[in-house]
């Protein structure tokens, strides 16, 4: 009956305001009371003894009528007795017979003015005491109800979008309350927004990283079945033909295998970098002069457009290695032959700038937001014959926020593509 809170508050009030009704009442009567009897005692200080007389001498016919002291017109039978001492008469003994009390708590029921209109006025006045307590408490319990509404239907797994609570709700304890839960779930809901993308990557990864791994494998169990079948048959050129292949394909393995590794390294909380202090042309042109030989194969030109000397740089030298191998990698896939990738530096105020651009086929714009999401794979169609996806742009991203640097990106279908980010210059060195 009472599980609300607005009902045992109500109940309350109740119970306070009836019991304080019938205190104010029972101390009204009494002090009525008090005060008619002083009133009469007051006004009936001087009795008439000569009845008294009378009644004492025997002679005088009953019955005999006195002062009554309860009234100032009022006479009542009576008994007295002479009240004797060592040394006389003292006084009399009067008595006022026939239920004086009695006929006293009746009259003064009866016919106090007072008594009447007080239990009359105190009885309004409580009624109306309750009727405005309680339209106050369903106001000001009216937030709590909205506030319990909101938390039963997020409880059942109603989850809205959160509102702003009401202005200047959040001056009382019930409005920093509200402004609480109401942040609390505004944070929830973006956390439920963040794992359903998140597992929606996930399962978008898992996909084509088992697409990625199904095509090497499925390439290299077919070259060592074809071996062992044709052991006999085959010559040494066709021998070493599918050797090669399988080489390629394991390689292929090792590396994706790798990239999931440095990622999920890179994704948890505890993995910090090792900055130090070093020459970021140098590492540059180590990086350039690895990819130059098999990039010229395949008639692509990588340089290193180093310009005007530029500072040493602080930052962890392994893991802006694999940024450098990523993109200049990612550039050389995507890049037909004939076509040019380069490495520029320049120096910015406090940081190095450093561009990775070629001439390749581009990215559409609907693209660009996406190409560093893990799980996101680009059109083959845009560049034949690569091995599209990877993870190797969502790694060099994670290596980037490590370090507190962002990539930049800018490019035009069939024009080229150009990945900028920045390093910090190392405080002392130039």
């Amino acid at each position: 009956m009472f599980r609300s809170l607005y009902s045992r508050i109500a109940a309350v009030l109740c119970v306070v305001l009836v019991t304080l009704a019938v205190a104010a009442l029972a101390l009204t009567g009494y002090t009525t009371n008090r005060y008619r009897q002083e009133a009469a005692q007051k006004l009936n200080a001087q009795l008439d003894m000569a009845p008294v007389h009378r009644f004492l001498d025997g002679g005088a016919p009953l019955p005999l009528l006195g002062d009554d002291p309860r009234s100032v017109d009022r006479h009542k039978v009576f008994s007295a007795a002479p009240v004797r001492g060592e040394r006389g008469l003292e006084g009399y003994l009067y008595v006022i017979l026939g239920g004086e009390d009695h006929d006293g708590v009746l009259d003064m029921l009866r016919g106090s003015y007072t008594l009447k209109h007080t239990g009359a006025v105190l009885a309004i006045s409580v009624l109306l005491a309750l009727l405005a307590g309680l339209a106050l408490l369903r106001w000001l319990t009216a937030r709590l109800r909205r506030l319990s509404d909101a938390m039963q239907d997020f409880e059942r797994g109603n989850v809205p979008v959160p509102g702003a609570p009401e202005a200047g709700a959040e001056r009382d304890e019930i409005g920093r309350l509200e402004a609480t839960f109401h942040g609390m779930a505004g944070r929830i809901h973006e956390q439920i927004e963040q794992l359903r993308s998140t597992d929606e990557m996930r399962r978008d990864l898992v996909a084509n990283v088992s697409h990625d791994l199904r095509t090497p494998l499925a390439t290299l169990q077919t070259c060592i079945e074809t071996a062992l079948l044709k052991e006999s048959s085959l010559g040494a050129a066709q021998r070493r033909e599918f050797l090669e292949l399988a080489l390629a394909h394991s390689r292929r393995l090792d590396r994706l295998v790798q990239d999931l590794f440095d990622l999920a390294r890179l994704d948890a909380t505890s993995t910090v970098p090792h900055p130090e202090t070093f020459p970021l042309a140098d590492l540059v042109q180590d990086v350039v002069q690895k990819f130059r030989l098999p990039a010229a194969q395949r008639g692509i030109d990588v340089t290193a457009e180093l310009g005007e000397p530029v500072p040493f740089v602080r930052a962890d030298i392994a893991l802006v290695e694999r940024v450098l191998e990523n993109l200049i990698e990612n550039a050389l896939r995507h890049t037909p032959g004939g076509g040019r990738v380069a490495v520029a530096l320049e120096h910015r105020g406090n940081r190095v700038r450093v561009q990775v651009s070629d001439t390749g086929c581009g990215i559409a714009e609907g693209d660009l937001r996406r190409i560093f999401e893990r799980s996101y794979r680009v059109d083959k169609s845009r560049s034949p014959g690569t091995q599209a996806g990877g993870l190797g742009l969502a790694i060099v991203k994670r290596i980037l926020e490590v370090h507190g640097s962002g990539i930049d990106v800018q490019s035009e279908v069939d024009r080229g593509t150009t990945f900028e980010f920045g390093l910090p210059v190392s405080a002392g060195r130039a």
